[in-house]
């Protein structure tokens, strides 16, 4: 019994759950830096030759699990660690002083009066009525009060000695939360252009929530550089009910323990016109080599697929470059405007954006925001200073004793209770 106790005072220690939390910090600091959720290759291509902090390249990354931080063997052993710590610190030391400033306590002999951290004496020749003075104060003011043979014991504020247990509570079911999000939630990331749509199942594989891009519009600056991307979304339920909905950057769309972010944007494809041909809507992919947002197809200028010619653009505004398979560029043409380009006219109707969007679905959610309603309510709680006052008499010396304590705040409470005094005097 003697061994189990030393374990769990040293698991409920101060240190040890200061040192838990600076060690999760690092690790959420490092998933933040390392791109997470990627393919082996990534890393071995991406930290091999540069590996992280000039140390860790992409065999150890893999190795400790660097690539899924919050989802790790380690991080959640740390995460049970730290509950377990601060589960046991609520039993073992904040419980028991809760149930401590509870009780109440009877002092009965002047010398306990004064072994306390403030104390006052007062003589008087009327302690009946002087005690009653001061009994009705401490009311007036608040406290509660229990009175025992001429002794009086006050108390105030002792809900504040609940704030630290729902702390630890609220810590508590916070990495649960994370915790059953981060192992149970989904992600999906999905570039549609207006009119397209995405199904989503449901727990029994089968069809649920339809998500349609409507509208999708970006917002430009004068120089050209996309600032805002809006995009109008349908939600069809499959029982019929449609709800229309409009999503910005950092103003999503929360739907049934679903969350739908406007992220991103890109070129889906370009409308062009080919001689007397129908209006061809072509597929575009983007093309890094020629820059970070550039998008573009090839297309053949005969029959048999010779002579190609390469279509790029980097704007939905245009306008459309168009270059020889040598890349010589051979003419720039904006939209509804037409040229001639070896032996065939090519007219641009139109270029299509696309919306990425970013679903998530995380069912640990309400828990997280549960259990920072109870850190707030208990760090709330935890600022109220615990005092206590007793009262009493001693007859055959004509002589009233008041002492208290206070948790914190010590101050406040040795103000307080002259102005007791000066109330009797006046």
């Amino acid at each position: 019994m003697k061994k189990i106790s030393q374990v769990l005072n040293w698991l409920s220690s101060l240190k040890i759950a200061i040192l838990l939390l600076l060690i999760i910090a690092i690790a959420c600091a490092t998933g933040t830096l390392i791109p997470q959720q990627e393919s082996d290759q990534f890393y071995y291509e991406n930290f091999n030759k540069n590996p992280f902090l000039g140390i860790i390249n992409g065999n150890i990354l893999l190795l400790f699990e660097f690539n899924h931080v919050y989802t790790s063997v380690w991080f959640l052993f740390l995460l049970i660690w730290l509950g377990l710590a601060l589960a046991v610190c609520s039993f073992r030391r904040q419980l028991p002083i809760l149930k401590s400033a509870l009780k109440w306590v009877d002092y009965k002999s002047p010398r306990q009066i004064a072994k306390l951290s403030i104390a006052q004496t007062i003589v008087t020749n009327n302690y009946s009525e002087h005690l009653e003075k001061i009994k009705i104060n401490l009311k007036k003011k608040g406290w509660n009060i229990k009175e025992k043979d001429g002794r009086i014991a006050a108390r105030q504020g002792v809900i504040g000695r609940l704030g630290p247990i729902l702390i630890h509570l609220g810590m508590i079911l916070l990495m649960i939360g994370a915790t059953y999000g981060s192992l149970n939630g989904k992600t999906i990331e999905k570039f549609l252009a207006p009119g397209r749509s995405i199904d989503l199942l449901n727990n029994n594989k089968e069809k649920g929530l339809t998500i349609e891009l409507q509208k999708f519009k970006i917002e430009r600056d004068p120089q050209g550089r996309a600032e805002q991307y809006k995009s109008v979304v349908n939600i069809n339920e499959p029982d019929g009910n449609n709800q229309s909905k409009e999503i910005s950057v950092n103003h999503p769309l929360r739907y049934q323990g679903l969350t739908l972010y406007q992220a991103d944007w890109a070129l889906a494809a370009i409308t062009i016109q080919i001689n007397n041909s129908p209006k061809l809507q072509i597929p575009i992919e983007a093309i890094p080599e020629l820059g970070e947002q550039v998008w573009g197809t090839i297309i053949p200028t005969q029959k048999d697929g010779k002579d190609p010619i390469l279509v790029t653009v980097d704007s939905e505004l245009g306008p459309v470059n168009i270059f020889d398979n040598d890349g010589t560029l051979l003419t720039t043409l904006n939209i509804n405007k037409e040229a001639k380009i070896k032996e065939i006219s090519i007219k641009i109707i139109n270029i299509i954006p696309s919306s990425g969007l970013l679903l998530k679905h995380d069912p640990g959610v309400p828990l997280v925001y549960t259990s920072f309603a109870i850190i707030i309510i208990g760090g709330s709680l935890s600022i109220i200073s615990t005092k206590k006052i007793w009262v009493l008499h001693e007859k055959e010396k004509s002589r009233i004793y008041i002492g208290g304590l206070s948790n914190r705040n010590l101050s406040g409470l040795s103000k307080e209770l002259p102005s007791l005094i000066s109330f009797l005097e006046s």
